[in-house]
């Protein structure tokens, strides 16, 4: 099973520090997502391929008609988010608040109940568990916010699973498909998305993708863009991360599309034999 997945932002949401998500402050900054997921639309079309984007409040309010584009296309659309804040950054109202913003700015655009979330950056960890409540109240139904190895804004490195499964948590469930990892020099990575994609040779990401029996892969419009420009005040390990590897990134997503064959995250959804499937209490490995 390859799950193809993208996250809707700008090139400057690489930057996470919550006083700069205001909208108010981008527009001082030329966009580019709608030419870069033009361009990701292409490809997708050319290869015939469905796939599942994770859009932000803000880019439907402002960008409605490449909402309507990319659900016209047949793909799907699930939350980011509204304005790209960190899920960890929020309290409980806040992030309540932010879901429901962007679940009726994209709803009011396509029409349709929207079921699927990520956080940005897998900012859902062991210390806003909370959050998964609030995504069920809101009437989601599947989650992709599970990051299961160490990560800056999130991560659950203890729950050893990186298969679908559905979680549990105070008498709430919801179907999680969490970021694929492989064992790569005694420890669990992620190689299927955003800079690690860019980073980890083709030849190595391929290996491990055929020798799983789930991937899911991530990618924002910026991940295939060359051209965007650079925030100069990011700290050295985030600059790499954002923009290693940008040159030959768009001709290695290609290749992946065409040796590997990808569903979208609802077509995964029927896929997958949930009964049989795990049930996992949250609150068990924290």
């Amino acid at each position: 099973m390859n799950i193809l997945t993208f996250d809707i932002e700008d090139w400057f949401h690489i930057n996470f520090e919550k006083s700069f998500n205001d909208e108010t402050l981008w527009t001082n900054y030329t966009s580019r997502i709608e030419y870069n997921t033009d361009v990701i639309l292409n490809i997708l079309d050319d290869k015939k391929i469905k796939a599942t984007f994770f859009c932000l409040g803000w880019v439907a309010r402002k960008y409605p008609s490449l909402v309507r584009k990319i659900c016209s296309l047949g793909h799907e659309v699930g939350s980011h988010s509204d304005i790209h804040n960190l899920a960890s950054q929020l309290s409980e109202e806040e992030f309540s608040e932010d879901l429901k913003k962007s679940i009726d700015s994209i709803e009011d655009i396509t029409g349709e109940k929207v079921k699927i979330f990520r956080a940005p950056a897998f900012s859902i960890g062991k210390s806003n568990i909370w959050a998964f409540h609030k995504l069920v109240e809101k009437g989601i139904e599947i989650d992709c916010s599970v990051f299961p190895a160490k990560h800056d804004f999130g991560g659950f490195e203890e729950l050893g699973v990186d298969y679908p499964f559905v979680f549990t948590l105070d008498g709430v469930s919801l179907k999680e498909f969490p970021m694929s990892t492989y064992p790569v020099f005694g420890q669990r990575m992620v190689l299927s998305g955003g800079g690690y994609f860019r980073f980890f040779p083709y030849w190595f990401i391929s290996h491990y993708m055929k020798n799983s029996r789930y991937n899911i892969c991530y990618f924002h419009p910026r991940d295939i863009d060359r051209y965007q420009p650079t925030l100069s005040h990011l700290d050295f390990k985030r600059k790499f991360k954002s923009y290693y590897g940008l040159k030959r990134a768009k001709s290695k997503f290609e290749r992946l599309l065409s040796d590997f064959e990808f569903v979208s995250l609802m077509e995964a959804d029927a896929l997958v034999n949930w009964e049989e499937e795990n049930c996992i209490n949250i609150q068990d490995i924290i």
